[in-house]
């Protein structure tokens, strides 16, 4: 082959390689979960975390990375970044966009039973503030997940106030996007589309609310409300 030949077909190598190499450095991926699939159980069995994390989230992920790879100006950017311009976005980035932070958002803030602690002071006094106990906040979360009709998710969040409030969104919207009517800094989230209970509690989703404060890891959404809280420095 001649030499200018094999310079060429070497230079396509390499931009073929490094074509490569950005997209997959720019792809989203599926972390695994932070514990075993049995590990919630029996609050939330194996078989549905198997099926909630490898089915569910991967198509979100894969979905999502298909999305972002027909538009360059997206590429490279963050969840973060996408959920502050959202409502300038496809519906498919705002659907699995949503759907992977969400999930991964849902995993880290489990753990398991019994093993979750209780909220930090400062948390559990602002939930006092807000919410007049633990209890109120509780049935307050119940109520707006009970109240989301169809698909969708109970979030705790931080308000620009920096009063705590809940809040609900549809589908895998989530309280960081910059069109949902309510936003703020996430705390805690729980997952009530059918997907993430029904094998296990069928229609009743008010027993999965119930039940699924037994695996809240508040270490992590007293760190969240910490890090929430906390004045910002110019």
């Amino acid at each position: 082959m001649p030499v200018a030949r094999l310079i060429r077909h070497a230079g396509l190598m390499l931009a073929a390689l490094t074509a490569c190499a950005t997209t997959w450095a720019q792809s989203f991926e599926l972390a695994p979960l932070p514990y075993p699939h049995n590990a919630l159980a029996p609050v939330i069995d194996e078989q549905t975390m198997q099926i909630h994390h490898g089915r569910h989230h991967k198509a979100y992920v894969d979905n999502l990375n298909a999305a972002i790879a027909k538009d360059p100006a997206l590429q490279g950017k963050s969840l973060e970044a996408l959920h502050a311009v959202m409502s300038q976005l496809p519906v498919a980035v705002r659907n699995n966009g949503g759907g992977h932070w969400n999930h991964t958002f849902f995993w880290q803030s489990m753990t398991r039973p019994g093993q979750g602690g209780a909220p930090s002071a400062a948390l559990q006094a602002a939930i006092n503030r807000d919410f007049g106990s633990q209890d109120a906040f509780k049935a307050a979360f119940k109520a707006a997940g009970l109240g989301r009709f169809g698909s969708g998710w109970a979030w705790l969040i931080v308000g620009a106030d920096g009063k705590l409030k809940i809040t609900s969104t549809p589908n895998q919207d989530n309280p960081l996007m910059d069109l949902v009517p309510e936003r703020g800094t996430p705390l805690l989230g729980n997952d009530v589309w059918e997907h993430a209970y029904y094998l296990q509690y069928q229609n009743k989703r008010g027993d999965y609310l119930d039940a699924w404060w037994q695996v809240v890891d508040w270490n992590v959404v007293s760190t969240r409300y910490a890090a929430a809280a906390a004045p910002t420095t110019r």
